[in-house]
This record gives structure tokens, C-alpha cells and sequence, in this order.
């Protein structure tokens, strides 16, 4: 990323934490230590991670990539993650598109706070075979979680995913 792609992203995601900080909700009583602890993460996942992969999203597709992301805070039902899904295009008219999606994903977990986890598909013209296995690439407390680190994560998938493409 240049530096204007990096300024035009932290001033997207100061202007949202401002916002978000300025409209906190009551906090709920009433739930067990572990709903509590899962809500709190969702809130993280929702209002720190979720910007970051926004921004990330809208980066890539004005290169010209497909990129997406999924919110799956408000469930209640199942524990609280969001993603990124990435597919990496070559901006000539003669390369076919061969590229698989890649994903990262950063999910609660009860033992460890927030887990990053990636899935990093190669294209099948590089002659390898496709797997549909994921890694872990780090973990953090729900209480530590920061746009630096969410940052730093994503980066780094996109680097492995372009490496691998």
C-alpha cells in the first residue's frame, strides 16, 4: 500500500472511532460471565476489526480486485467473527481469471480471546494443488485487540495471498 492508501485509511478509521466512541451503549447486566465475555468480543470484533477490513475491502476493489467482507456479530447463536474474502484479478485482458478466493477470519474463541485465521487458495496455473486448509496466524485479548494489530494481520494475508497467485 502507498502512503496515501495508509493516510486516507487511519483518517477513515480515527473518524470512526470517534464516532463509535462517542455513542457507547448501556452495558447489560444480567448475563453469565461468558455472554459477557462474547458480547465484548463481538463489540471488538464489530468496532475495531470490521473498519480495518472495510477499508482494506475498499482498497483492494479500487485496484480491481474482488474483495468482501462478512459480520457475523449479531448472532446470537453462534460465537461472534468477522472476515475478509479476497480474490486477487490481473488488470490485463488476456490472463484468464484463474485466481481462487482467499479468506481471513477473526473469530472469538473462548480459551484465547479473538483468533486469526486464514485461508490462502494459490491459483491452479501455479501447478500446485488446492487445499482447502486454514492456519493460524495469531491471537490476542479481546481487551488488547487494536487497529494497529488488525492492520498488521491483514497486510500480511494479502501478501501471501498475492505471493501465492
Amino acid at each position: 500500500m502507498t502512503d496515501e492508501s495508509i493516510a486516507k485509511l487511519r483518517s477513515l478509521l480515527t473518524a470512526y472511532a470517534e464516532r463509535k466512541a462517542s455513542a457507547q451503549p448501556p452495558a447489560k447486566t444480567g448475563h453469565g460471565a461468558a455472554e459477557q465475555k462474547r458480547r465484548a468480543c463481538a463489540d471488538s470484533l464489530r468496532n475495531i476489526v470490521r473498519p480495518v477490513l472495510d477499508g482494506f475491502m475498499a482498497e483492494l476493489k479500487n485496484a480491481g480486485h474482488d474483495a468482501s467482507t462478512r459480520d457475523h456479530t449479531e448472532r446470537e447463536d453462534a460465537y461472534p467473527s468477522v472476515a475478509l474474502s479476497f480474490t486477487p484479478r490481473a488488470r490485463t485482458a488476456n490472463s484468464p481469471e484463474t485466481a481462487l478466493a482467499s479468506a481471513l477470519m477473526f473469530k472469538y474463541d473462548p480459551r484465547r480471546g479473538i483468533l486469526v485465521q486464514r485461508e490462502v487458495k494459490a491459483s491452479p496455473t501455479k501447478g500446485r494443488v488446492v487445499t482447502a486448509t486454514s492456519d493460524r496466524i495469531g491471537t490476542i485479548g479481546v481487551d488488547a485487540v487494536s487497529t494497529q494489530w488488525v492492520e498488521t494481520k491483514t497486510l500480511a494475508f494479502i501478501e501471501d495471498v498475492l505471493k501465492a497467485n
